[in-house]
Parts: C-alpha cells; sequence; structure tokens
C-alpha cells in the first residue's frame, strides 16, 4: 500500500466530512477496509456524512463495494449520507452495487419474504404442471412414433434397442443382484431377531416372499434404474441438445422421437421386468441364507414354508408393475434431457431433476397398484 491518504475525515459538531484520495482498488483494499472500519466505530453518533470522491484517481470493484459499505453503515446508523465528487465513469459501477445491495436489503423485509415465499411456491406448483404436461406429450409421441415402427417394421432400430438393452439390463445385473441381496439378508436378520421373541420365527419366509415378491423387489429394481439409466438417458440427450444434434436430426427430416427416445424406452420395458425378476430370486436367496445360518431354518423348510405362503398372483403383481415404472422412468428422463439449455449448470440441473422425478413417480406408482391390486382381490 502507498503512503498516500486514502480517506481523510474532518467533524464540525454532528457533520462528518470524509475526502477520498489515491487509488481505491484491490490492493489497497485492506487499508481501506480498516480505515472505514475505525470511521464507523468512531463518529456513531454523526447526523451528516459528507463523502467527497473527487480525490479518487482510480476506482475498481473492492474500492467501490467499500464506499457501499461506508454508505450503509453510517445510514443504518441514522446519519444522512451524500457523495460527490465520483468522476462519472464511476458512477454507473457505484450504482450498481448500490441497486444491488438495495435489492437484498429489499427482500429482507418481513412482507417480501412470505410474498417471494409465496411466488416460489407458485413458481413450484406452476413448474409440476409444466413437467406433467411435457411426460404427457411425451407419451403421446411415443405412441405415435411407435404406431409408425409397427406399421412399417423396417424404421425399427434394432440395432439401437440391442444397445441399450446392454446399457440397461446387462451391464445392470451385478449391482442389482448384490443389492438386492443385501436388502433380502437385511429384512430376514431383522425380521428374524423381532419375530423370535414371539416365537414366530418361521413366518420370516412368508414376509420375506410376500415383501420381496409384491413390493421391494421391483421398486427396488426401479429406484436403481432411474438413479443408474435414467440419469444416462437425461446426460445423454442434454449433451445432444447442448451440441445441436437433436436440432440436425430434426433438420434431415428424422424424428427425434423414434431415433433417439423410442429405443431406449424399449430397451427399458423389456430390460426392467427382466431385471426385477433376476433381483426377486437374488432377495430371496440372501433372505433365504440368512434364515439358514442366522435363524436355523433348512432350506427345506424355508422352501416349504415360502410355497405355502405366497402364490402366482403375488408374482404376477410384482412383474406386472415393473413395465410401467419403466415406462414412466424413460418419459421422465428423456423429456429432462430435452429440456437442457446450453450450459453445463442446466445439464447438471435437468439430470438430478430427472432422478428425484423418477423416484418420486415410481414410488407414488407403486402405491396406486398397491391400492389397485387390493380392490381386485390380488
Amino acid at each position: 500500500m502507498s503512503g498516500e491518504t486514502l480517506l481523510d475525515d474532518q467533524v464540525q459538531g454532528d457533520r462528518l466530512t470524509l475526502a477520498g484520495g489515491g487509488a481505491w482498488i484491490a490492493v489497497n483494499a485492506h487499508g481501506l477496509e480498516e480505515s472505514i472500519e475505525a470511521l464507523i466505530k468512531k463518529y456513531p453518533t454523526v447526523k451528516s456524512v459528507a463523502i467527497d470522491m473527487g480525490g479518487v484517481e482510480r476506482l475498481d470493484t473492492f474500492g467501490a463495494w467499500l464506499l457501499e459499505r461506508l454508505v450503509r453503515a453510517f445510514t443504518a446508523n441514522g446519519a444522512k449520507t451524500d457523495i460527490s465528487g465520483l468522476k462519472e465513469d464511476y458512477g454507473a459501477l457505484v450504482d450498481e452495487l448500490r441497486n444491488v445491495k438495495l435489492e437484498g436489503e429489499h427482500h429482507k423485509t418481513g412482507g417480501e419474504v412470505v410474498a417471494h415465499a409465496l411466488g416460489s411456491v407458485g413458481e413450484n406448483v406452476a413448474s409440476v404442471g409444466g413437467s406433467f404436461l411435457a411426460i404427457v406429450n411425451m407419451l403421446g409421441a411415443l405412441v405415435v412414433a411407435l404406431a409408425r415402427v409397427l406399421s412399417n417394421p423396417r424404421n425399427l432400430r434394432l440395432t439401437s434397442v440391442v444397445h441399450q438393452l446392454d446399457n440397461v439390463a446387462w451391464r445392470a445385473v451385478p449391482i442389482v443382484l448384490l443389492i438386492t441381496f443385501l436388502i433380502g439378508c437385511i429384512i430376514a436378520q431383522q425380521g428374524l431377531f423381532h419375530f423370535r421373541k414371539f416365537g414366530a420365527d418361521v413366518f420370516v419366509v412368508d414376509m420375506v416372499g410376500i415383501l420381496v415378491l409384491r413390493e421391494l423387489g421391483v421398486l427396488i429394481v426401479c429406484i436403481m434404474v432411474a438413479g443408474r439409466s435414467g440419469s444416462a438417458y437425461t446426460a445423454e440427450l442434454g449433451s445432444m441438445k447442448m451440441r445441436e444434434e437433436i436440432d440436425a436430426l430434426q433438420t434431415m427430416g428424422f424424428d427425434p422421437v423414434e431415433v433417439l427416445i423410442l429405443p431406449r424406452i424399449i430397451a427399458l420395458i423389456i430390460g426392467v421386468p427382466i431385471l426385477t425378476f433376476l433381483g426377486s430370486m437374488s432377495a430371496l436367496y440372501g433372505g433365504g441364507l440368512v434364515c439358514w445360518l442366522y435363524g436355523g431354518i433348512d432350506p427345506d423348510i424355508f422352501l416349504s414354508r415360502l410355497k405355502e405362503a405366497i402364490a402366482l398372483n403375488t408374482f404376477q403383481v410384482g412383474m406386472i408393475k415393473a413395465p410401467f415404472m419403466a415406462l414412466v422412468i424413460g418419459a421422465v428422463a428423456c423429456v429432462e434431457g430435452l429440456m437442457v439449455k446450453g450450459s453445463a449448470e442446466s445439464l447438471g440441473r435437468q439430470t438430478t431433476a430427472s432422478v428425484v422425478e423418477s423416484i418420486f413417480l415410481v414410488i407414488v406408482m407403486d402405491g396406486i397398484f398397491a391400492i389397485f391390486f387390493a380392490s381386485i382381490g390380488m
């Protein structure tokens, strides 16, 4: 910091006069900040403050912000503050910082906070409605594209479907088997731990079989698919949208829904039921293993009790849910991918929204299916 005086003060009664000079820039920001803090503590009761900035030779954002801070501090103490002598070149910078500061203070008032909160709720509700309409539009576009493919099967991009099926199903098998195996083990262990108090160890088999085949098997698999494949779909389509590849397809006369989205949806609808079956079997195996090692229930007894506890419709309930949930996961992922704008921030935001919305809708659909199947006696 140079030896020049950056801020000089003179007081006459309850009027304080400040004279700025030198360079109010980042290099001198530390010294300026100390001077401003000292002045605020030294003159807490002044009624009027005049700040003459005519001697300031250079001013950057640091200096302008410190000037605004000085003004705000004296204004908060009830003093009338006036700035004069500021060069025209720096006026816009000071005004911009003043407006930003005023806007921040303005939103801190109680009424404005409530209004802002209510406005945010309204915007979120409108956003949910817009997302729902976008999903419905996507489902309609998928129906139209599927009708075109069925009328002319050569339009189906079988290679793309197989490739997506490999990504969605085959490569997901290890992690699905591992997670569902652990879930089955945990359910069985907790059931044995609590049921043993009542001498009802054998009923753990009923609980594991019904929970896994009806609810948890398909639910866990769909949540994993939403986080793994759904996010990938959103990121892939979003990247293509950012690079204008989707616009290029439309320019060449191709339908992006038929070329990019339909193969992905078909792969999900085929792959998720397969993963659900494998995951359910893995969870049952994990539950049976824990019942044998931890609960002393032999595998023969476990299988015999499992046959008595479950029926064919127990298995059917879980499998019927899978393709519908897969369709919703794919539709949401593709809709969010097409909503990506031209920035990496937008891509990250839409990918996050895709996963959250997919998991939410999967759980909602599971509840709706539970009510439906209970009403028809399944």
